[in-house]
C-alpha cells in the first residue's frame, strides 16, 4: 500500500512538471501584421463671387424735445407717424419697416440740479431695394426724421451666390490635392470627407447707383466660401 501511495505521489509530481514547463515554453506561429495607413491628401479650398448689392437698411430717428414728459412723447408720436406715413408714401411695405428703439430721457440743468426739460426718440429700421434709397432717405428727412444711419447693403439672392462661391471652392481644391499628389508622385483618389465655411465682405467702389434725392454708392460685395477636403491618395 505504502509503495503505491509513493507511486501516485510521483504520478502527479510528474504532471505538474509537465504543466509548467508547457506554460513556459514560448509558442511558435506566424505575427499578426499592422495594414499599413491609408495616405490621404488634406488641403483648404477657396472660391468667391463678386456681385453689386441690391438691397439696403437704413435707420432713421425722430427726436423731440419738450418741458414735460408727456408734451415731449405726445409731439414724438406725432412726428413718427408722419415719418413712417412718409415712407410709406414713397413704396416701402408695413413688412420693412420696423420700430427698433423708444426711449424718453430727462434734461437736467448745467448745475445737474434741475430737470428742465425731456427729449423722446422713437428709431425705425427700413429696408428698401438699392434702386429707392435715395427717394426713401428723403422722403423720411422731409417728413421730420433728424438722424439717418446707413446704409446697410447686401444682396436679394445671397444663397445662390453663395452656392456659386461654393463651386468655385470645391474645383480650387481639387486643383490643390493634384498638384501635391504629381509633387509627391501619387495617384490622386476621389474625395473622401469635406467639409465647408464660409462669409461675405462689402468691398466699396466709387461707381455710384443712378437714385432720385440722396445720392448711394453701390459698391460690390464679395461672396465667399472656403471647404475642407479630403482626398484618398495611392
Amino acid at each position: 500500500m505504502m509503495r503505491l501511495r509513493w507511486i501516485l505521489l510521483l504520478a502527479g509530481l510528474l504532471l505538474v512538471a509537465s504543466a509548467i514547463a508547457g506554460v513556459a515554453q514560448p509558442r511558435f506561429g506566424r505575427s499578426a501584421t499592422t495594414p499599413p495607413a491609408a495616405k490621404t491628401i488634406t488641403v483648404t479650398g477657396s472660391g468667391s463671387v463678386t456681385t453689386v448689392p441690391d438691397r439696403a437698411t437704413f435707420g432713421f430717428t425722430i427726436e423731440t424735445r419738450a418741458k414735460t414728459a408727456t408734451a415731449a412723447l405726445a409731439q414724438n408720436s406725432t412726428d413718427a407717424t408722419a415719418v413712417i406715413a412718409a415712407l410709406k408714401a414713397a413704396g416701402v411695405t408695413s413688412a420693412n419697416i420696423q420700430t427698433s428703439q423708444v426711449s424718453l430721457m430727462p434734461q437736467s440743468s448745467q448745475d445737474g440740479t434741475t430737470i428742465v426739460g425731456y427729449v423722446a426718440s422713437n428709431s425705425v429700421t427700413v429696408k428698401t431695394g438699392l434702386g429707392s434709397a435715395g427717394k426713401i432717405v428723403d422722403a423720411a428727412v422731409g417728413a421730420g426724421a433728424n438722424g439717418v444711419s446707413g446704409p446697410n447693403l447686401d444682396v436679394s439672392d445671397q444663397s445662390t451666390l453663395y452656392r456659386d462661391a461654393l463651386h468655385k471652392a470645391v474645383d480650387d481644391a481639387k486643383l490643390k490635392a493634384q498638384s501635391l499628389a504629381d509633387a509627391a508622385g501619387l495617384s490622386l483618389g476621389g474625395a473622401v470627407a469635406i467639409s465647408e465655411g464660409g462669409s461675405s465682405s462689402p468691398i466699396p467702389i466709387t461707381d455710384k447707383m443712378s437714385a432720385v434725392g440722396a445720392p448711394i454708392e453701390a459698391g460690390t460685395q464679395e461672396i465667399q466660401a472656403s471647404v475642407t477636403v479630403t482626398y484618398s491618395a495611392s
